[in-house]
């Protein structure tokens, strides 16, 4: 799966699981910074990655760098796939 494919994937995910406005949802917006994912939300974020891309997350993946983004997510989703 390439890269585009999972910001896709991940952007549909964030988008039906928001309660904020979808319009305002890009590939660079700080989904948990602007209040689009709470920390249940990234729970279930985590859930969903797992399942739709069969990774394992680790402790050590814990950061926010990871998943402040649609890109960040991405990013971390393709290098675990690497």
């Amino acid at each position: 799966m390439n890269i585009a494919e999972i910001k896709q994937n991940v952007q549909a995910y964030i988008s039906e699981n928001t309660f904020a406005s979808k319009d305002k949802i890009t590939e660079s917006t700080l989904v948990f910074k602007e209040g689009f994912l709470d920390s249940m939300g990234l729970v279930m974020l985590i859930t969903f990655l797992e399942e739709k891309f069969g990774i394992e997350t680790t402790d050590a993946d814990m950061v926010e760098e990871n998943f402040e983004s649609i890109n960040a997510i991405s990013e971390f989703v393709s290098k675990k796939l690497a």
